[in-house]
């Protein structure tokens, strides 16, 4: 049987609490649990010390995030790219809520929710270089 360490990127699956942690260290990069922890408390909700420790303990053990042990500190910092992991999500939320289709989920997204001018612009734009290929 394998570890969680063996598991491949693509078989893990982070949990909403490690996806809210792993943003934090997206947008600032290599960080302290303290550091995550503020940022938990002033974005989503109160959250204590001991807890974002151990989830973040987890997580590395998980091969979500990288310890560094060189200094007093540790410093945690994402496994892996936001793209990747984001690439990784999304392919499975599409294979499992649509078939696989990206057409039927965009045909659901567009027609649920107004996408604002710039947006529209934007999506014309990545349309006409998938035509140009």
């Amino acid at each position: 049987m394998k570890s969680k360490k063996q598991e491949g990127f693509n078989d893990i699956t982070p949990t909403k609490s490690e996806l809210e942690i792993l943003q934090v260290l997206w947008q600032h990069g290599p960080s302290t649990v303290r550091f995550v922890n503020d940022r938990l408390n002033e974005a989503k909700r109160e959250v204590q010390y001991t807890s974002t420790l151990k989830l973040m303990q987890i997580m590395a053990e998980k091969g979500l995030l990288t310890r560094d042990e060189s200094q007093m500190k540790h410093v945690y910092s994402a496994a892996h790219e936001e793209s990747k992991t984001k690439t990784v999500l999304l392919n499975r939320f599409v294979d499992t809520l649509y078939n696989g289709s990206a057409t039927k989920l965009m045909m659901q997204l567009l027609g649920s929710k107004k996408p604002s001018k710039k947006e529209l612009e934007q999506i014309r734009e990545l349309l006409d270089k998938f035509d140009k290929k």
